[in-house]
């Protein structure tokens, strides 16, 4: 047999590669379709067709371990999860063997053959093998069945069917040994008690969420599909493409399988790049969290890498353009998800990271035809991209095969590949440290920040609002500063001259108004005093027991916004029967009736003291009211936006009121003046003025925003129509950020964390933010990263715009869905109160 050729590293003293080929060989027959096997301290893949070769990735000087006992090619390799012994086994069509490492490498050592131990023979073509954690059992899938062969006994111990096609991938359960999870070419997962033989649960068939919308690139996308199939056996174009009722589709074949102890959930990638992603937790009966489309993420990464303006790695390693896959080359029309893998990027320090991940997010290698990608398990977003022609010194460029070991020392990960188009094998040694450097690191963010770092600037519009108030006085304050320096005197012309009687009282009360209100609707010191913000204690159960349920109205009416009081005591919601409701916090006694509004009331916001009540309505009018007398304070209309008010809030501790309408919103400097002049008592008092406005990029139409009223902030976050989320920075006056493509739709509600007078919280949680668009889930943002660091999804939420909120502790965030499963107000009319148990 001739010696393969091994080729080094082009330049193994570059400590900034990001990718180094440390081992090439050239065998006599193609391993374009087998599974290889990569782990701790070893690679292993079939030589020559039917010889299985092992080589030390920690020790590159050792001889390379040739293992001789298959007639047939072999199809299949897998590691155990134990280090002693370490056992290896291998999979052909005429035998399953496994081999004991250390006494194969001691026997070589004496100059005799090593041996293995044959399992099982005669099972047919064997696409996938895999042990259990502790080595006892290992699965091998062959056609339709999944065999379960124990190690000691040597006897197969249950045979597993019901898929109606070829099995290929199969997990163990790490947390559940009983559980074992398989795919399929029927495009379906199972999970089946290995134990006892049985079935406990099985998927529908996995279709992609994204459309071809014209008939033409359906036919040319299967098409390509087709040969990309065609050629890469045993995914035959028959299994590719199917003809269903609703017409021409694409059906890929799911090829791989992880499970994530650590998020508890399963992962699963198909021939055409599409992933899915299901809960195993104990009570979520397998459904799905969300699905990735690879190729769209890969394009997404490149947008963000353009638009951060990326600098050029070293010479040798460059990366020179973004438009590999993009553009579509004649092979790169899918990327099928051949591996899947553990990442283990938090390793890496965080002052190399950047802004890359969170230190207890989970992230996944997916080993494709074309490439390497990171994706984090948090945001379903991807951290980096690899691909193989982007790297000059690498042998192979398009993959048949892959395995990647994901946790390593040294900040180091290995990725065996096979060529899809020759007969080469290659191992790759991947510097993640190198790898998170070359990534884009962006400007924007690092320094926004909810919290306040520097006092008001003088250009700020914050800043000339507030002393204009100081400077200006309005003019009934003046009137009252004019009586009180010149008093009332007697009109006399001598002092003998009887006086005129102006001081003197009137003979006939003609009327009498009310005196009694002495405060001017403030609450009395006596009111402040019964009520003790008592500290919420941050480890508090969820509120998950209905304590009361009530109707806002004898007909069915739709409930369309809630906010509760900062001190907890009342809760305010907007109707659309165009009313507005403000009951006690425990839904008990007779609702204050807030009546004026000619369409549905869409927003309802309370005033840091608790006074005054502000609602927004779809009659385009914005409404300041009394919160203790019930009445109409002030009432802005037409007149005073160019377009019908959408939504508006308190901002900045109740100095000015955010108002949004159509693409911009507008800063107000509003004066309440409640007191009573019988003379004048058609006349309102109350004034606003608009001090500032912004527009948001591309002029499209705003969908929503928000402010922290609670305490001084200069940031405004706003949606638009467009997808996208931009902050505005009221302290420069002007934009400070953009964010493309928030959602799949336009982002119907932005909530931020902004805390409770009840509870303290660290500085950073307040730059957490949250948006939800319908039938996108729900994402959570960081202000400084600007990057999406957690994704909701599972709860319907398909053609209502539901609403989210923070808990005053700031550790969980409460949604809305079509389930009514989390619902605290429902179209209905019914409002519900939780309580904890």
């Amino acid at each position: 047999m001739e010696e393969p050729q091994e080729i080094s590293s082009t330049d193994d003293s570059c400590v900034d590669d990001i990718v180094i080929e440390k081992y090439l060989v050239e065998s006599k027959e193609p391993a374009s379709h087998v599974q290889l096997a990569c782990g701790v301290q070893h690679c292993a893949f079939p030589l020559d067709g039917n010889q299985l070769c092992i080589w030390n990735t920690e020790d590159p000087s050792h001889q390379r371990l040739i293992l001789r006992g298959h007639q047939q090619p072999i199809t299949a390799v897998v590691f155990g999860n134990t280090a002693n012994p370490l056992l290896i086994c291998s999979a052909s069509q005429d035998c399953v063997i496994m081999w004991k490492l250390d006494e194969c490498r001691e026997k070589v050592l004496e100059g005799l053959t090593p041996r293995g131990t044959v399992m099982r023979t005669l099972l047919g073509k064997v696409l996938c093998l895999r042990f259990c954690p502790d080595d006892r059992v290992v699965a091998a899938c062959a056609g339709n069945k999944i065999l379960v062969l124990d190690v000691e006994s040597l006897s197969t111990s249950a045979e597993l069917e019901g898929h109606r096609g070829p099995v290929t991938a199969a997990e163990f359960c790490a947390w559940r040994a009983r559980v074992l999870v398989s795919v399929s070419e029927d495009r379906s997962f199972k999970v089946w008690d290995h134990r006892l033989g049985s079935l406990i649960y099985s998927s529908s068939v996995l279709t992609g969420s994204h459309a071809v919308s014209d008939s033409r690139s359906r036919l040319g996308e299967c098409a390509r599909l087709s040969a990309w199939a065609a050629m890469c056996e045993p995914w035959s174009s028959s299994q590719v493409m199917s003809d269903t009722s609703r017409g021409f589709s694409c059906a890929s074949p799911l090829l791989s399988l992880f499970i994530d102890e650590d998020s508890r959930q399963l992962v699963t990638g198909s021939a055409d790049g599409q992933l899915w992603i299901f809960s195993l937790g104990e009570s979520h009966h397998y459904r799905c969290v969300t699905h990735v489309d690879l190729k769209k993420k890969t394009e997404s990464f490149s947008t963000r890498r353009v638009e951060s303006q990326l600098c050029s790695l070293p010479e040798e390693s460059q990366l020179p353009s973004t438009d590999g896959l993009e553009r579509g080359g004649e092979i790169e029309v899918e990327l099928p998800v051949l591996s899947l893998a553990p990442c283990a990027l938090s390793l890496v320090p965080s002052s190399e990271r950047g802004f890359v991940s969170s230190e207890n997010a989970s992230c996944l290698w997916i080993g494709s035809s074309a490439g390497l990608f990171i994706l984090n398990l948090a945001n379903f977003e991807l951290e980096a991209v690899l691909r193989y022609k982007d790297f000059r010194n690498l042998s192979i460029q398009v993959a048949g095969s892959c395995a990647v070991m994901g946790k390593t020392g040294n900040h180091m990960a290995f990725c065996l590949l096979t060529s899809l188009f020759g007969s080469q094998v290659a191992v790759l040694e991947i510097r993640l440290a190198c790898l998170v450097r070359s990534l884009p690191r962006p400007n924007v963010g690092k320094d926004l920040s909810v919290l306040p770092r520097s006092g008001v600037l003088p250009t700020s519009p914050l800043y000339f609002a507030l002393v204009e108030e100081k400077s200006t006085k309005p003019a009934s304050q003046k009137q009252s500063a004019v009586r009180s320096v010149v008093k009332d005197q007697p009109l006399v012309f001598h002092s003998r001259v009887r006086s005129s009687g102006y001081t003197s009282a009137p003979h006939v009360t003609m009327f009498l108004p009310k005196t009694n209100i002495k405060n001017n609707g403030k609450r009395s010191s006596k009111c402040k005093n019964n009520y003790k913000c008592k500290e919420y204690p941050s480890e508090s159960p969820l509120p998950t027991r209905l304590s009361k349920q009530l109707a806002v109205a004898s007909d069915p009416t739709a409930v369309c916004c809630l906010q509760f009081s900062d001190d907890g005591r009342r809760l305010a919601c907007g109707l659309a029967n165009h009313l507005s409701l403000v009951f006690d916090a425990d839904l008990s006694g007779k609702p204050a009736v807030f009546s004026g509004h000619d369409g549905a009331v869409s927003t309802v916001c309370w005033s840091h003291d608790g006074r005054w009540l502000l609602s927004t309505s779809q009659d385009g009018t914005l409404r300041v009211w009394s919160a203790r007398r019930t009445e109409l304070a002030l009432c802005l209309g037409e007149g005073m936006f160019p377009r019908p008010v959408q939504s508006a809030q308190f901002y900045y501790i109740d100095a000015f009121i955010l108002s949004s309408s159509g693409p911009e919103f507008q800063l107000l400097k509003y004066h309440v003046d409640t007191c009573k002049d019988d003379l004048r008592r058609y006349k309102q008092k109350s004034r606003c003025k608009a001090m500032f406005s912004l527009r948001m990029t591309d002029a499209v139409e705003m969908t929503s925003f928000s402010a922290v009223n609670d305490f001084y902030s200069y940031i405004v976050l706003t949606a638009g129509r467009n997808r996208t989320l931009e902050v505005f920075d009221l302290n420069v006056g002007r934009s400070a950020a953009l964010i493309a493509g928030a959602h799949s739709r336009p982002v119907h509600q932005i909530c931020q964390n902004k805390g409770s007078s009840f509870t303290s919280q660290q500085s950073q949680v307040y730059n957490l933010f949250a948006t939800t668009a319908v039938g996108d889930g729900m994402r959570l943002w960081d202000l400084r990263t600007l990057r999406c660091e957690r994704r909701f999804e599972g709860h319907p939420s398909r053609g209502y715009p539901c609403r989210i909120a923070f808990s005053p502790c700031g550790r969980y965030v409460a949604c809305g869905a079509e389930d009514r499963h989390l619902a605290t107000a429902t179209l209905d009319g019914k409002l519900q109160l939780f309580l904890a148990e």
